[in-house]
């Protein structure tokens, strides 16, 4: 990997900022979307056990990629769960057995490994039309923020006082909108004695195998949307994000190394990592250090604090299952608005392919279920089809709307 020139020596006194901006740019990452695999965990109707194995094997995985990334590239690459993966998977694990939602896993990554090697990671992501990929997003994302404001519906207390706090932070501190709300909604919710953290201990978590199995239904609403997914609304942007900031690592070691550890934490539950966009900007940029060529330290710190959730697994699995569902629907939701609101506003960004993007994303939005394979693949098909037709041939590769890093993940990963 090449690297921003500089010294990798780092004084003690350099690494207050960059240190702070790494425990900064995790907090935000749990604090955010991460709701959204308890809320998967729910749906698959996994055990305590096999959700903490969840929660080990992808805070490991993200910890320890990033910290081999940032260590060898000298560089502040930050890694996360696939966030719109998660938010996938609410729906797909619903219709999909457990074992074979892993055998999906591991064809989802051993397909990034594959990419990485070969050398095509740009030319492969440039195939999709960036509408159609933006409106499959907003689609499929569509209906949490919905169930958002659902909640008013059912606890019109607790969602209403969500929703506003989170518009009163968002004018003030966008950033940490989300943290806020999840810190203020916990708080209301002790008040009102509705979530017991009284017998709450510290518990290490344990992986959990499961053996996978594989099936042409899960290859085709699990796998394949997971890559396309994972591919267009998180490698791209968290890419941009790194060069925007200057730094000039290759980006085919990076998919390489966190598909290979998708791979190897696949069994265990973790449904896929990759590079860091938003959060990762809390650490590329000048809030971790006036100086690039320290600002790698940011990534060892943060993906040190990854292993250390990861470890503690049992923990933040209980914390969050002990949520009421209105709480867990409405935050989601909130913490996912910019990313629709993005990812609306990239579908609907170029004229050529506008109407092909829209039919994708209502397409992707109904959910689509028919000979036993999910809505996902449904819609980029169809839209895919629509593109072609329209647009009277494929037009081959396009550059990226401008907005794509703040279409895929908003304020999360």
């Amino acid at each position: 990997m090449s690297s921003v020139p500089s010294s990798p020596s780092v004084r003690w006194n350099d690494l207050t900022h960059p240190v702070v901006a790494g425990l900064i740019s995790v907090i935000v990452n749990y604090g955010g979307t991460f709701i959204l695999v308890f809320q998967a965990a729910k749906v698959a109707g996994l055990s305590p056990e096999l959700t903490a194995s969840w929660v080990w094997s992808v805070s490991i995985g993200v910890g320890v990629t990033g910290l081999i990334l940032s260590w060898v590239a000298r560089e502040p690459i930050i890694t996360a769960w696939s966030t719109p993966a998660a938010a996938f998977l609410v729906t797909a694990l619903a219709t999909t057995p457990y074992a074979e939602a892993i055998g999906a896993y591991l064809i989802s990554a051993a397909a990034f490994v594959l990419l990485g090697l070969s050398g095509y990671f740009e030319r492969v992501i440039r195939l999709i039309p960036p509408g159609v990929a933006a409106g499959l997003l907003a689609g499929i994302l569509l209906q949490f923020g919905i169930g958002a404001f659902g909640g008013m519906s059912v606890d019109p207390l607790l969602a209403g006082l969500l929703i506003a706090a989170y518009i009163v932070l968002k004018r003030f501190t966008a950033r940490y909108a989300v943290v806020g709300i999840l810190v203020l909604g916990l708080a209301f919710l002790l008040i009102q004695d509705r979530v017991d953290l009284s017998g709450l201990t510290l518990e290490f978590a344990a992986p959990v195998f499961t053996m996978p199995a594989f099936s042409l239904n899960a290859l085709l609403s699990v796998a394949l949307p997971l890559f396309l997914i994972t591919l267009t609304g998180q490698y791209m942007p968290g890419m941009l994000v790194l060069r925007n900031d200057g730094f000039k690592a290759s980006a085919n070691p990076i998919v390489t190394i966190t598909g290979f550890g998708s791979l190897l934490m696949a069994p265990f539950g973790s449904h896929a990592f990759n590079v860091a966009a938003i959060t990762a900007a809390i650490c590329t940029g000048r809030e971790a250090h006036e100086d690039p060529s320290k600002r790698w330290v940011a990534g060892i710190a943060a993906g040190v604090f990854y292993i250390l959730v990861g470890v503690f697994g049992v923990t933040l699995a209980a914390v969050f299952m002990a949520f009421p569902a209105t709480f867990i629907t409405t935050l989601a939701g909130l913490a996912l608005l910019g990313t629709i609101g993005g990812s609306l506003a990239s579908a609907m960004a170029d004229a050529k392919s506008r109407e092909a993007s829209l039919i994708t994303f209502l397409a992707a939005a109904a959910n689509i279920n028919m000979l036993g394979i999910g809505g996902a693949f449904w819609g980029l098909l169809i839209g895919l089809v629509a593109y072609v037709v329209l647009n009277g041939r494929w037009s081959g590769p396009t550059p990226r709307p401008a907005v794509t890093p703040v279409a895929t993940e908003g304020v999360t990963n």
